[in-house]
């Protein structure tokens, strides 16, 4: 569910499958998901009729807290939450009393238990830590009328996207011809202005909607920017959020109530505005078989001891300090930007991946655009070195590098791009890292360092790291026993010893910085993940590099950064260090999840440059420029590039 919205192969099922509520009106269906089996969308109250059929289960209920209360024993930033510091205040929770409600609570269904459990992780604000139950998460529920927040005329509002026709346009037919059945005119709503949300002032709700239904990023600001629509590189391809207003997962909402002025009318109305829900996991015929394919645990639910060859064939090209780490994707992410929208500078690269390079229209700027730090390790060097000396080559004298939408990836292509930039004589470009020390944690590094495992078999191997004099960690150096107690809102926490990564690079470094650090700058919304985050802090903290935010809401302040953690691990990533190191029987071990899910975490914490005492998830650091978007540059990279030159380079 990380990529496209759409497969094939249910595509090839679209046209058999009307989509309306109305459509079952002349059906007895005794099963409520044999009603919705077949299709990729459904209409959200039959969704909801296949999802809550299935009863609450206390056995089911009692495995799962207990491995997701084992998780967090992991998480690094726990004990943050109990008094979490301005402005990241809002994401204050005690963490066990939760989980001690949610263990207790009663439910109807199993569904409402997983729907309280999702909502409060999500609500901590940290998409490295996330519930993802895979029976109800594979479910996102869309709107044809996605919001952007504008200034028009010097007087900042929350319209609907001007370009919403030609965006949902981009949607196979299946999604409009559920509103032509219902016989719902969304087309005339694109660019509407709209004075309410659901009674509410449109700002206010986009803020309920960014505590409520966005997560992954601790600043309220930067979840405002997820609230709205707008422009990211989806792998080589441009594209569009539908934006968390217009698209939310394992929801249950069925509308959406606007009153909005129509573009060429003078008088408000109220419009309600039906979601639709799309599908992403496997396909069903009834409950049983929903269940089976979707809910039920199966071979790939649970990690692995990697001590076993057999083990490791899916596992061959996870490497400790090359851990991908970013937000969780949404399925809509995958839709195309519109054509008037793409941009129509030549791309100086062809080849890129994840990155386009283009050479703005003054001949001196060029622009890099990393769309995510996720790829190929070495081709993302090869493509970035070239697109820099390609830019170069062409005359350009400073860069602007376009991060918007950035989810992250590769810890170590971050440190890549920044050492490039930077030159070969800046030395580490990193940050100083540690790992909580509970009691497992220092059980598998100890047995790791008894079984003489290597990095390919484990996460917590010592000599994949270095101390902070760079000189690599010995093989047996046991860096969680003794643990350094850290008191963090008058807990005792237990962290191993500060560490480096260690990143090796296949594309030799430039002896000197390629542009002048001063002719560089950064430009985003804030959306910048994880891999993203740490480049763009070492950007700051280090060079002092200009960075411009666009979008927000107005007088309110917007991060430049999103989550900014370490090294995540995925459920399957943990549960594989604990059978790894032989410790799956220890009493401390989280039990095998009996259902489809998966409950990641953030494993490593990075430590701000400037303070080193504080993570720097947790160091509020502003842009140096902000500028709302326009008629003229909302979802439109190529006229954002050339304003923000303008701005910045004169």
């Amino acid at each position: 569910m990380h990529s496209m919205l759409f497969t094939s192969a249910a595509l090839a099922v679209l046209p058999m499958f009307f989509l309306s509520s109305a459509a079952h009106s002349n059906h007895s269906y005794a099963d409520p998901c044999s009603a919705i089996a077949g299709g990729i969308f459904a209409a959200p109250v039959d969704m909801l009729a296949c999802l809550r059929s299935f009863p609450f289960n206390e056995t089911l209920r009692q495995n799962v807290m207990q491995t997701v209360s084992g998780v967090f024993d992991f998480y690094t930033f726990e004990d943050f939450y109990l008094d979490s510091p301005p402005p990241f205040q809002e994401s204050t929770t005690d963490i066990r009393a939760e989980l001690t409600r949610i263990t207790a609570q009663q439910y109807d269904t199993d569904y409402d238990f997983n729907l309280d459990l999702y909502n409060f992780v999500n609500r901590l604000n940290d998409g490295h830590t996330q519930w993802t139950p895979n029976c109800y998460a594979t479910w996102e529920n869309l709107l044809p009328t996605p919001v952007v927040s504008l200034e028009v005329n010097g007087t900042q509002g929350v319209y609907i996207a001007p370009d919403s026709v030609g965006f949902i346009d981009l949607v196979p037919p299946g999604f409009t011809s559920f509103y032509e059945s219902i016989h719902f005119d969304w087309q005339r709503l694109a660019g509407a202005k709209v004075l309410q949300i659901e009674g509410m002032d449109p700002y206010d709700y986009v803020d309920l909607i960014a505590d409520t239904v966005s997560g992954n990023f601790l600043d309220h600001g930067v979840r405002v920017n997820s609230v709205f629509s707008g422009y990211r590189l989806s792998g080589d391809s441009f594209s569009q959020r539908f934006g968390d207003l217009a698209g939310r997962l394992f929801s249950p909402d069925l509308n959406v109530t606007f009153t909005l002025i129509p573009v060429n009318c003078s008088r408000p109305e109220n419009v309600t505005v039906p979601f639709l829900a799309t599908f992403m996991g496997n396909s069903f015929t009834d409950s049983e078989s929903y269940w089976t394919n979707n809910c039920a645990a199966n071979s790939g639910t649970n990690g692995v001891d990697k001590r076993v060859s057999s083990n490791l064939l899916s596992q061959a090209t996870r490497r400790t300090r090359l851990q991908p780490v970013g937000a969780a994707r949404k399925p809509a992410d995958g839709i195309g930007l519109p054509a008037p929208f793409q941009p129509t500078l030549p791309p100086t690269v062809v080849s890129a991946d994840v990155m386009r390079s283009y050479l703005l229209p003054d001949g001196q700027t060029g622009v890099l655009f990393v769309g995510s730090f996720d790829d190929d390790i070495d081709q993302f060097q090869i493509d970035a070195s070239t697109a820099i000396t390609t830019l170069k080559a062409a005359g350009a004298t400073r860069l602007l590098i376009d991060l918007t939408n950035n989810l992250g990836g590769f810890i170590c292509l971050g440190f890549f791009l920044h050492q490039y930039l930077a030159g070969s004589s800046f030395g580490y470009p990193g940050f100083d890292s540690a790992i909580r020390a509970n009691p497992l944690a220092q059980k598998i590094v100890a047995a790791d360092i008894a079984q003489d495992l290597s990095e390919d078999l484990s996460f917590y191997v010592p000599d994949q790291y270095a101390f902070l004099n760079n000189t690599i960690l010995p093989a047996d150096f046991d860096y969680v026993s003794p643990a350094v107690t850290v008191t963090i809102n008058g807990q005792p926490d237990p962290t191993s010893r500060r560490f480096h990564d260690v990143c090796s690079f296949s594309v030799p470094i430039p002896d000197y910085p390629p542009f002048n650090l001063s002719n560089v700058a950064i430009v985003n919304n804030g959306n910048c993940a994880s891999t993203c985050a740490m480049f763009s802090t070492l950007m700051n903290e280090r060079h002092n590099t200009t960075i411009a935010v666009f979008g927000g809401k107005p007088g309110e302040n917007v991060e430049f950064k999103g989550m900014a953690g370490n090294q995540v691990l995925e459920w399957t990533d943990l549960d594989s260090e604990i059978k790894t190191a032989g410790l799956k029987d220890d009493p401390l071990a989280p039990p095998d999840l009996l259902v489809s899910a998966n409950m990641r975490h953030n494993w490593r914490t990075a430590y701000s440059y400037l303070d080193e005492s504080e993570p720097i998830a947790y160091v509020s650091e502003l842009p140096k420029l902000r500028f709302p978007y326009t008629l003229d540059t909302y979802n439109n990279p190529q006229n954002v590039w050339i304003f923000t030159a303008q701005q910045i380079f004169g």
